[in-house]
């Protein structure tokens, strides 16, 4: 277990939780031909990121950025559903610029 506290977007405090990180992953990749092992993986070099920090306060936008980095590499189409998530797309003009980005 990480001994850490994630920062919200409005400012409040919680303990990080691998499970929330974890269902927040395989939830964008649902439906994908994503091993469990590649998920893990990205769930494992996350955590290393994180134990590497001088830091026990992490902001929730550093760890979902972090996702985004390994998902865009893995699955260009989990990337964008958890990108339309976490960047919280307004509008398909948004959606539509971060598929043209991967194109």
């Amino acid at each position: 277990m990480i001994d850490l506290k994630v920062i919200k977007k409005d400012g409040a405090k919680e303990e990080f939780n691998r499970d929330k990180l974890k269902k927040g992953i395989i939830l964008a990749c649902e439906k994908r031909s994503i091993p469990s092992e590649d998920i893990e993986k990205i769930i494992e070099d996350v955590e290393l990121r994180l134990l590497n920090r001088k830091s026990t306060d992490v902001s929730s936008s550093d760890i979902g950025r972090m996702v985004l980095t390994r998902l865009k590499k893995l699955d260009p189409v989990a990337y964008l559903r958890f990108a339309s998530v976490f960047l919280e797309f307004k509008n398909i003009e948004e959606f539509k610029h971060q598929l043209q980005e991967l194109v």
